[in-house]
């Protein structure tokens, strides 16, 4: 067994300012021991009982969450793990092994206790260390939980947005296929010779048809409008025109005969291919219009929600603006658990003066827990109510999940507690509410019975 210096602990760089004689002592009451690669420091479960030093070698921490193990760090010669001075932790979450042949000092929670009084510097940087670690931790967790986030808010983006994009490129392949057939319609158009008047008339009902919504029909009167725009076809010699796209534009057989008495029979078919080719075309530019408005609400509902244009000082909100973004951001999640959106809004309420990035986040955390708890039921109903009087401002989240169990109700705002598994949340989205209402000098509560759990945001005017 190699013997332990003072040099070989100065390798810690909190102890470079300690005196000698207290690392000394620190020595006289501890041990070395020293692992070969993949042995155990420790184990999971362990009570934390051993303030551990590593001299030589390289160590990992792991935990297993939901039966997937997990690096939390990497300990190289001169970091410090398990206990340290007036540290809370009681049982290890995680387990320590060797990834080289390492050598460790160690050292018991009671000879570091025995030497608090007279060991100042010392116990001093090991102080330090703790609060270093706690620190660390925390900065670790606070950025998983934004990396969550961060997940969850692209991952539904990246579904919306692909939906009006996709529409897009079917609708502009579409209409290329269409205008590419415009040289040989404009042929065969050019040798029609419809009177003015009648042109008018054709105009007029396709301008009628572009402008008016096609009618709402049941599957048994699209059946008989097909099949009587089929047996008008067949009677006219146009076995080749598409009787359902003429059904589904709206067209009925006396508007047919609208453009039979407009043509001969001879012609009829040209025109019938002309009208068709323009409606197919006005419809591909207005789906590539409605899906364009649906990618900048989009990504203006981002915008407003991260509010990246706007100072980060308080500002004048409706409450509401924040609300919505929120609901639009989590939209494809809303409508992958089949969850119905009750709004209850006071239109009434004024603007209030509010961080509005901070209070948006506020909205995420509560809604999308309240997402993932009516997961379980695969479905649901979410309601949000706003209400207000001269003082305050009520907000007021309500889901019908499963509730939250009364023993770990007092804990669900308290930092890292979660009942998510591993990758689905770090347990600080409720911290971050409670401190954000704290930051506007408002309050959350919670009330929560089987089928019925409600979150309450009260800020003061």
């Amino acid at each position: 067994m190699k013997k332990v210096t003072i040099e070989d602990l100065k390798i810690v760089k909190e102890f470079q300012h300690v005196p000698d004689e207290q690392l000394q002592w620190l020595i006289n009451q501890g041990e070395t021991i020293e692992l070969e690669k993949d042995e155990f420091l420790f184990k999971a479960g362990e009570p934390v009982v051993t303030c551990y030093i590593v001299l030589e070698g390289k160590m990992r921490i792991c935990a297993v969450q939901s039966g997937k193990q997990k690096e939390l760090r990497i300990l190289d010669p001169g970091q410090v793990t398990g206990y340290l001075p007036y540290s809370r932790a009681s049982v290890t979450p995680a387990f320590c092994e060797a990834i080289t042949d390492s050598w460790v000092f160690k050292c018991s929670k009671e000879k570091l206790i025995e030497g608090f009084g007279t060991h100042y510097v010392l116990i001093e940087a090991l102080v330090h260390m703790m609060l270093s670690r706690v620190r660390e931790f925390t900065s670790i967790q606070q950025q998983n939980e934004k990396m969550f986030a961060l997940g969850k808010l692209s991952a539904g983006l990246a579904h919306e947005l692909n939906n009006p994009a996709a529409a897009i490129s079917r609708a502009a392949a579409l209409l290329q296929t269409q205008v590419s057939r415009l040289p040989h319609l404009f042929e065969s158009v050019a040798d029609l010779r419809i009177e003015p008047q009648k042109v008018e008339k054709i105009s007029k009902l396709i301008i009628d048809k572009i402008n008016t919504e096609p009618p709402v029909l049941t599957l048994m009167q699209k059946t008989n409008r097909e099949d009587e725009v089929t047996d008008w076809l067949n009677d006219n010699q146009l076995e080749d025109t598409d009787p359902e796209g003429l059904v589904e534009r709206g067209f009925t057989t006396d508007e047919l005969d609208v453009f039979k008495a407009c043509s001969t029979s001879a012609h009829l078919p040209v025109l019938l291919e002309w009208v068709s080719n323009y409606l197919v075309t006005n419809k591909m530019a207005e789906d590539i219009r409605t899906s364009s408005e649906r990618i900048s609400t989009l990504v203006g509902a981002v915008k407003n929600f991260t509010f990246m244009d706007k100072n980060s000082d308080r500002q004048l909100t409706d409450i509401h603006s924040g609300i919505r973004n929120t609901l639009t951001i989590l939209n494809y999640k809303l409508r992958k658990g089949n969850i119905n959106v009750i709004e209850n809004y006071d239109d009434s309420i004024p603007q209030i003066k509010i961080f509005p990035g901070e209070m948006n986040q506020v909205w995420t955390n509560i809604i999308d827990n309240a997402i993932d708890a009516m997961e379980v039921n695969g479905k649901g109903s979410l309601t949000i109510t706003t209400t207000h009087d001269d003082r305050f401002l009520k907000v007021t989240i309500k889901d019908d999940g499963p509730g939250i169990p009364e023993d770990i109700k007092q804990n669900i705002f308290a930092p890292f507690f979660t009942t998510k598994e591993m990758g689905k949340g770090s347990g600080l989205g409720l911290d971050v509410v409670n401190r954000i209402m704290i930051q506007h000098n408002g309050e959350v509560k919670v009330k929560s019975e089987p089928g019925a759990t409600e979150f309450e945001i009260c800020l003061p005017f």
